[in-house]
């Protein structure tokens, strides 16, 4: 179907330059996917993804030939991303698949934007416009947008057969822009094919999950996912939905690792398979320990000297975990938002002095020094982490001087 409607109006002017100018030089391009997707929503948009019928050589070749500078970005799939005032814009040559496996496509550029569209995964995101404004909706995916319908383009079955990534995109986009209950092809074809998932590669899979966990409707999305069959299949290692739905409920913050953790009976092991980065297997370690853990009953001292020794969002998490691994009552859920208050207006207090203010004091280089330190250390913790940094060198004064005595 083929309707008028004003849809790059509503890009800003840098935008709209942009592309005006990209449209000189290939001016059977369309805006598609995400980008109509979310300007026909009133959405935000991040990027904007366009298409044509030529070939990526031809199109590098013209856009160089006007002066725009072009980068080679993925040329055996057909795109190319025109750089303009330092903002990218990925063009891509319309394609059909040859050969699928599940995991990868084989292609063959067309200059039939329907079977172009054929080969996308849910209606909502087959949708083009071209320069003149005229939208080109194939599968009725403006119709779907309106109504909060998530629908895979021809037969769920065979899209999820195709790339088994699209069920976890299914649910992602059911989150963001699904309403009412999933579409039961949908569900159906998903439940099928969930074995599908085993063949994917691990960096795919929580590339989606961790999005998943920091969309909308995280709670309704896992349950739909725990019915499927498609938890058991991502996190074989076992699942603690109810703990991770307590913890939604009482309103922890979109931290994906923080989720992961809340949602997995083994959050190390998920790590470890699913290859987390550095930063996020530091994060599962350090939210996954029991100790040091803040207490709703504990003193603005006990607070203190937690943060000596831990950043603030960490125990954050550890309290979140912890809140969530029962059902609690309004008092107690009261009290946890209190401590976690508690915490956060407490400044992170620094040990005030070094082994450098050791040896001033005349300590001797060497083990000495370190032995000094630790027993300032906790001195200083014992007492609320409350003393500043001549307090604290008086108490090297006198270990010192204790230590003199005895020799």
């Amino acid at each position: 179907m083929e309707t008028h409607n004003p849809i790059i109006s509503r890009l800003n002017a840098q935008q709209q330059a942009a592309l005006a100018r990209l449209w000189t030089v290939l001016p059977a391009m369309r805006l598609v996917g995400g980008v109509v997707r979310d300007l026909l929503a009133g959405r935000s948009i991040a990027d904007i993804d366009l298409a044509t019928p030529e070939p990526p050589t031809q199109v590098m070749e013209r856009l160089q030939a006007h002066g725009i500078h072009v980068v080679a970005t993925g040329l055996q799939h057909g795109t190319v991303t025109a750089v303009l005032e330092g903002i990218p814009y990925e063009i891509t040559t319309l394609r059909c698949d040859v050969e699928t496996d599940g995991r990868h496509a084989v292609v063959r550029w067309t200059q039939d934007w329907r079977q172009d569209a054929e080969r996308r995964d849910f209606t909502i995101n087959a949708m083009s416009v071209d320069q003149a404004d005229v939208l080109y909706d194939y599968f009725a995916g403006q119709a779907d947008l309106a109504a909060g319908h998530v629908r895979f383009v021809g037969q769920a079955a065979t899209r999820i057969e195709e790339d088994a990534l699209r069920i976890l995109r299914f649910f992602r986009f059911y989150g963001r822009y699904g309403q009412g209950e999933p579409d039961p092809q949908a569900m159906q074809a998903i439940a099928s094919g969930a074995a599908l998932l085993d063949g994917l590669s691990v960096e795919r899979i929580w590339m989606e999950l961790r999005r998943i966990l920091t969309g909308p409707n995280v709670a309704a999305i896992l349950h739909y996912m725990d019915q499927t069959g498609v938890l058991a299949r991502i996190l074989p290692e076992g699942r603690a939905l109810a703990r991770c739905l307590r913890l939604l409920d009482y309103g922890a913050p979109a931290n994906a690792v923080l989720r992961l953790v809340g949602l997995s009976t083994d959050a190390p092991a998920v790590a470890r398979r699913l290859k987390f980065s550095r930063a996020e297997a530091g994060q599962v370690r350090a939210f996954g320990q029991a100790t040091p853990m803040p207490e709703p009953g504990m003193t603005d001292d006990d607070l203190r000297r937690l943060l000596a020794d831990e950043p603030y969002d960490v125990l954050e998490g550890r309290v979140w975990l912890h809140q969530a691994e029962q059902v609690r009552t309004p008092d107690e859920n009261t009290a946890f938002a209190q401590l976690r208050q508690r915490l956060q207006h407490i400044a992170p207090p620094i040990f005030p002095v070094a082994g450098r203010d050791v040896v001033a004091l005349g300590g001797q280089a060497g083990p000495e020094i370190g032995r000094v330190i630790g027993l300032v250390r906790q001195w200083w913790l014992d007492g609320g982490c409350r003393a500043g940094a001549e307090a604290c060198r008086m108490q090297i004064k006198h270990l010192l001087g204790a230590k003199a005595e005895q020799s």
